[in-house]
């Protein structure tokens, strides 16, 4: 081999192998980035889990709380009910067969209905609140509750309440 043929070939495999070694640098950037998004999605306001409270002691505060009071909290619970008209609401599961009422900051987000029986992590405001029975019976019916269910539906209700500012779902 010539010369002249030997350093042409020699720089064609050294910008080969630069372009190898950029293409593996890309792909491993994007395995990593799909692998952190693949593990959890945010809704609403991305947070940093600062103070995850357990359950049972959401259930305490929850039951000491009086009605006009709300409390800051991060808790991971269970989802047990997604709004079907548009996931613009959820329920949650608390200790004792309880259960918390979870609507979204100014409305400003929705979950996806396929999240029933996923652990979360709720960031945002605790509160209990008396709910009507006009708003019973229209979360009954976006719940898919039938007639029969929605007409027992007579006195308002004590009801443990949730304002999620945020929501982390595992994938």
């Amino acid at each position: 081999m010539s010369f002249v043929r030997k350093s042409t070939f020699l720089g064609f495999m050294k910008g080969f192998n630069i372009l190898l070694v950029f293409l593996f640098g890309v792909f491993s950037c994007l395995a990593q980035q799909e692998a952190k998004n693949g593990s959890a999605e945010f809704y609403g306001d991305e947070f940093k889990i600062t103070s995850l409270s357990s359950k049972d002691d959401v259930m305490k505060q929850f039951a000491s709380m009086p009605v006009s009071d709300s409390l800051n909290l991060q808790f991971k619970t269970k989802v047990k009910e997604v709004c079907k008209v548009k996931g613009c609401w959820m329920i949650v599961e608390l200790p004792q067969g309880e259960q918390a009422m979870v609507r979204f900051k100014d409305y400003g987000f929705f979950m996806p209905a396929d999240i029933l029986e996923k652990e979360v992590v709720l960031n945002g405001l605790a509160f209990v609140e008396e709910m009507s029975v006009d708003n019973q019976k229209h979360y009954a019916k976006d719940g898919g509750k039938t007639e029969d269910e929605i007409e027992k539906i007579t006195a308002p209700k004590r009801t443990y309440s949730f304002e999620a500012s945020g929501v982390l779902v595992p994938n």
